[in-house]
Order: structure tokens, then sequence, then C-alpha cells
């Protein structure tokens, strides 16, 4: 099916159509101006534009301030968005079953995963029916479908946060400093269409080449990792990872933000996060982070070790961090980690004060020689019937002169 370009001209009834109302109400809003850029043409872009409106009025918004909105240049993300169009072909499940080789179910199943939305089962798109083309093929290759619908549940938790992040900086950076100059709401959708049209092509090769980096160095790391695991540990069940787990925030945040601020603080914690971030292990990455700490994990139980008392060594300004450690099997899901021993390493971080590393007897274990450990003794940790032994974790002595 043609999809019209952005300037071509519309019917009235395919225009209403695209915005999701009657021909009689596109009428009147034009007729009231509301419509940003409507011109006595229908375009794709003006069409886009009112279904901006129609969004705005089912949130309540009066004509009025919407017309306000579109002339100061509110609403120009609206030429930005003609540029992902999606024109729903009049394909089923079925038919995407009869095209792909894929079961109408397992289509269902690839669709959620996918994050496609509602709308893909109801009519699939051609751009839909290629992503079940390559997937597949991918499970034709003999990849398992258990950990094919938890990759792509990883590919599309992080691409949302990724186009979450080009939205808001895009708004941020270049919407709102060409509003706050003045300029009309026909030159902002213009100057954010022509820089969109030319930043989208970037995206996806700088992507691809971050990916093959990364993907080549935890390859690397996988090999390494499995060969000690298997000289000194017992198997594992399938889908579970022996790892070691630290959990690290800013002691005393919460009175940080009542005599600094909001902003100060969080610029406190953004500073903190990206100090984890670069000089963590290569084997350990940020899982992710909660308020004002992060979930770090790693192979390498005597690397995190190391850094977590060198991070501390880094870190002497008030509010310090605390990190609590704890190494032990977890069961790996999408893309992150789950179990009692996650939790465990989330009850000894809450025993930590600001500057100390507190581990487990695990962690102990499996430490380097160049490190020293303190017993603090057994505690009883919430949701844990066992008492846990704790250690206050430094380097030695001589590493220390």
């Amino acid at each position: 099916m043609a999809t019209a370009g952005p300037t071509s001209e519309l019917s009235l009834k395919e225009a209403a159509r695209r915005a999701g109302v009657s021909p009689a109400t596109l009428q009147r809003w034009a007729k009231g101006g509301a419509i940003p850029h409507y011109d006595g043409t229908w375009t794709p872009v003006v069409a886009t534009y009112a279904r901006m409106v129609a969004r705005l009025r089912s949130k309540g918004h009066a004509l009025a301030d919407i017309k306000l909105a579109g002339q100061s240049g509110q609403l120009a993300f609206g030429y930005i968005e003609d540029l992902f169009a999606v024109t729903r072909e009049p394909l089923t499940l079925a038919d995407g079953a009869k095209q792909t080789g894929l079961e109408p179910a397992l289509i269902e199943r690839m669709i959620q995963a996918l994050g496609l939305g509602a709308a893909a089962q109801e009519a699939l798109t051609k751009d839909d029916l290629d992503l079940l083309r390559y997937s597949a093929a991918v499970l034709d290759a003999g990849f398992p479908l258990v950990a094919f619908l938890q990759l792509v549940r990883v590919y599309s938790q992080a691409l949302a946060q990724i186009a979450d992040a080009e939205v808001r900086l895009f708004h941020l950076y270049v919407h709102e400093p060409l509003m706050r100059d003045g300029i009309s709401g026909i030159e902002i959708a213009e100057q954010m269409e022509g820089l969109a049209r030319k930043l989208l092509p970037l995206a996806a090769p700088v992507m691809n080449e971050l990916h093959r980096r990364h993907l080549r160095q935890f390859v690397e790391q996988d090999v390494i990792g499995h060969m000690e695991a298997d000289l000194e540990q017992v198997p594992l069940e399938l889908g579970s990872l022996r790892v070691a787990i630290a959990f690290v925030d800013l002691a005393g945040y919460t009175r940080l933000t009542d005599e600094l601020g909001d902003e100060a603080a969080v610029d406190v914690v953004e500073r903190f996060v990206s100090a984890v971030q670069v000089t963590l292990p290569e084997d350990a990455r940020v899982i992710k982070t909660i308020g004002d700490g992060v979930m770090v994990v790693g192979s390498d139980c005597a690397a995190l070790t190391d850094w977590a008392i060198g991070f501390q060594v880094l870190m002497p300004d008030r509010p310090q961090p605390r990190i609590g450690m704890h190494y032990g099997a977890t069961l790996y899901r999408d893309g992150d980690y789950f179990g009692r021993e996650v939790n465990r390493a989330a009850r000894v971080a809450t025993r930590a004060a600001g500057g100390e590393v507190l581990v487990t007897r695990t962690v102990v274990e499996a430490a380097g020689a160049n490190l020293e450990f303190e017993m603090i003794g057994k505690v009883r940790l919430k949701g844990f019937k066992d008492p846990t032994e704790l250690f206050l974790a430094h380097l030695a002595e001589e590493e220390r002169l």
C-alpha cells in the first residue's frame, strides 16, 4: 500500500481517519484554529497534528489552550512524529502465521516480548511482519525459544530507554531553547524536523558499533568465566549463574536532599553513578539504578571486592557510599538477576555505614590475598531465617603502606 509523502494532499475523510475523529470534528477544530499549520489543505503532517489535538482533547484540554500551544511551538514534535508514521495493513495473526511459518499463539507471545503493542495483535504492519520473519529465522537457526523471548524483551526494554532519552534530550536541548528564543511555531517545527531527518540515519550505525564492541567484550569474559567456574565450582541449574553482587548507595542521601535541595542532590547522585560506571572492573556492570543506589554484578568476586574497597578511597567526601556484597547462585532472567542471594546482598548493604564495605563469608572465601576481612559477627538479616556472617573488608596492611 502506497504511503502519502509529508506534503502530499489528503482527503478530509482520510485526514479524519488518521486523527481518529469524525470529519465534522476535524473541520470544527480547523475552523477554530486549533490545528497547527492547517492552511486549507490536509497533508500527512497536518493530520499528525490533528491526531495530537485529539489526544490532548481526550485528556480534557480546552481548544483555546491547544491553539496557544500550537502557536508557541509546543506541538512542534508533530513534524517529527510524522517521520515514524505507521500504516496498518489488513493482516491478521492468521495471515502473519501463513507468511512467517509461525503459529498464531507463538506470534502473540513474540508481539508481547518485542513490545509491538496491542494494535499489532489486531492488524500487522509490513514492519511487524519483517520483525517476525527475522524472529522465525533465529529460531530456525537453532536458538532456544525460551532464551530468544528473554533476549527480545531485553532488546525492547533497552531500546525503549534509549528512545525515551533521545526524545527527552531533544526536547530539553533543542525544542525548549527554540521556544525560549521566541521563534514562531512553524519555524520551530521546520528546524526540528530538519534536524531529526539528519540525525535519525546516524543512530543505527552508532548503536551497531557500540553493540559490536560490548558483545566482543562480554563473549571474552564469558569464556574465561566458564573456564574458572568449571575448575572450582559445582554445576548450577540451567538458567542460573554464580556471580558477585554489590549494592552501592549513598549514606545520608535523604538528609543531603533536605540540606541542598532536590536539584543539587540529583547532581550528586549522577556524579556518583558515573563514578561507579567508569571505575568498575571489565567483567562487572551496573544492572540497574535504584534511587540513590546501584546494583552491580560481576563474575570475578575478587576483582569486584578489590574495586569496592578502592572505590571507597576514591569517594572520601560526604555523602560517602556504603557497599554490601555477596557471592552466590542467582537466577538470570531478561538481563537481570533474581533470587535469595541477590536479596541477601541488598540486606547486607543496609547494615553498612558510609565508607564501609561489608561482605559475607562467600566473598571472603573467593576474594584475593591482597585483602583483609575483619569479622563483625553473625546477624539476622530481614527475610532470612539463619544468621549471616558479616565481615568488614579493607586492603591488607602491606597494601596500605
